[in-house]
């Protein structure tokens, strides 16, 4: 059965069971009832459809897979006028459950389980899948394949359960989205939105250097509030021995009157950025597994026959990450004859070094795709670093309308063996910039619709190898939330 036909299913069995009504949270479990959405004895139904239109200067073919369906910032194989149907442009497309179970004084336990689709397809959200179906082909003829934390696994978004306390915080195992990746969603203007921010579209920043971190399994996970003062800390399993994979963050913040600021610090040990295959790649990929006529045994052979094949495999690179950010807003609040206004700023630091220990080709990677190549030494000559900022407005100017406007930007540091600061290699030093104007307007409490667009460019090292620099991406669509 798949995961939208079971959704379904669980949805018909409380409507028939004579549902009452409750509060949803995206993020986390309902405390309280009230007539908000699906829940029926403390288990909540709830969801996200999220469709558009877009029309894109430089960019590549949809996905039917990868989860924001269209790659809006500029990528390196952006080379093509785009217009299609997009999914999850505001919003990622989900259905989900979550439970709260009361147990003592104002403790509870809870539970989360959510599961990603694209609505122009009607597929699983696997991004790994789109760089897979990309394997062996030229930049100019790839259709959109990026990298994410969402790899077609059954619960993508979170699929974990702990304990809650209003007093004392939430204590969850399991599928986790970081502290991080929760204060992107806080602390962007765009609110995460993949169609009009960089660092909501790029998991880069939200997983500390790499997207695939965005989410981390086998790990446990702290929040908590006191009174102006929120705190948080995860720590993520290898599911072996030693420090290989694992990985922990750190978060602290406050609020005062209208002004909110976090600090947080995430270190992840053989982090995991994935590529498709290169068509030398792909023709060797028999001879990974095979041992060459009259040479030595293979190593990987005992991984079997069939342990690197076109449909399963994928090109990493390897890496030892630390990341430093500090975040905040300011909310002005109501302005008489001006509305609402927020405003927000935020910096990130983030190291590449290579991994203490490395991570060998033939290893299973996240939604059981086989890392087949795994580069280990891609910093061998310098830590490469990334300094982002980011900055924007949100004005309500009327109740039911947010205009948003915002700037996104990194600096890449030269980290190869020569040091340059132009397109002749990635290892170049060299910048990304992107700007975003959205109009959000509710047309009721659960259904709004928007139009905006993202401009992105980029130049020296970034952009080497690129089929253009820059890219112009505008998007209409509607979302419904229930």
């Amino acid at each position: 059965m798949t995961p939208i036909r079971a959704g379904l299913l669980v949805a018909a069995s409380l409507t028939a069971a004579g549902v009452a009504q409750a509060q949803t949270a995206a993020s986390s479990p309902p405390a309280s009832t009230e007539d908000s959405s699906l829940t029926w004895k403390g288990i909540t139904l709830y969801g996200i459809v999220d469709i558009g239109v877009m029309y894109q200067t430089h960019g590549t073919p949809i996905s039917d897979y990868f989860p924001a369906g269209a790659a809006q910032p500029l990528q390196k194989n952006s080379n093509r006028s785009i217009t299609g149907v997009t999914p999850s442009n505001l919003s990622q497309s989900r259905i989900g459950l979550s439970g709260n179970e009361p147990l003592y004084g104002d403790w509870a336990g809870v539970f989360r389980l959510e599961t990603f689709f694209n609505p122009q397809s009607g597929n699983i959200s696997d991004a790994v899948k789109s760089i897979t179906l990309n394997n062996g082909k030229a930049l100019a003829y790839q259709g959109t394949n990026v990298d994410s934390s969402v790899a077609g696994q059954l619960f993508a978004g979170a699929a974990y359960a702990g304990f809650a306390s209003p007093t004392y915080g939430s204590f969850t195992f399991g599928r986790h989205v970081t502290p991080l990746a929760d204060g992107i969603s806080k602390y962007d203007p765009m609110g995460a939105a993949q169609a009009f921010s960089l660092i909501g579209f790029s998991g880069t920043y939200a997983g500390g250097g790499d997207t695939q971190n965005r989410r981390l399994d086998q790990s446990f996970k702290y929040t908590a509030k006191y009174d102006w003062l929120h705190v948080g800390a995860l720590y993520q399993f290898s599911g072996a021995s030693g420090a290989m994979n694992t990985g922990y963050q750190v978060s602290l913040g406050g609020e005062f009157a209208g002004f909110s600021a976090d600090a947080y610090y995430f270190k992840k040990y053989n982090a995991v950025s994935v590529s498709a295959l290169s068509a030398p790649q792909v023709q060797g990929l028999a001879g990974l597994c095979n041992p060459a006529p009259g040479g030595p045994p293979n190593p990987n052979a005992a991984l079997g026959a069939q342990c690197f094949s076109v449909s399963n495999s994928v090109a990493a690179t390897i890496s030892d990450n630390t990341t430093a950010a500090l975040m905040a807003l300011y909310n002005f609040g109501e302005i008489e004859n001006i509305g609402t206004i927020k405003v927000y700023a935020a910096y990130e630091h983030i190291k590449f070094s290579d991994p203490n220990h490395p991570t060998p080709p033939g290893t299973i990677g996240l939604g059981g795709y086989v890392l087949a190549y795994t580069n280990n030494t891609a910093y061998k000559f310098n830590d490469k670093t990334l300094n982002v900022i980011w900055a924007g407005v949100k004005w309500t100017p009327v109740p039911d309308l947010d205009v948003t406007v915002a700037y996104y930007g990194y600096k890449q540091n030269s980290y190869g063996e020569s040091v340059c600061s132009d397109t002749s290699a990635s290892t170049c030093s060299g910048t990304y910039n992107v700007g975003s104007l959205l109009f959000d307007y509710r047309l009721s409490k659960r259904f709004d619709v928007y139009l905006g667009t993202m401009y992105s460019q980029g130049s020296n090292g970034v952009v080497s190898g690129y089929l253009n620099n820059n890219t112009l991406a505008t998007t209409a669509g509607l979302r419904f939330k229930f």
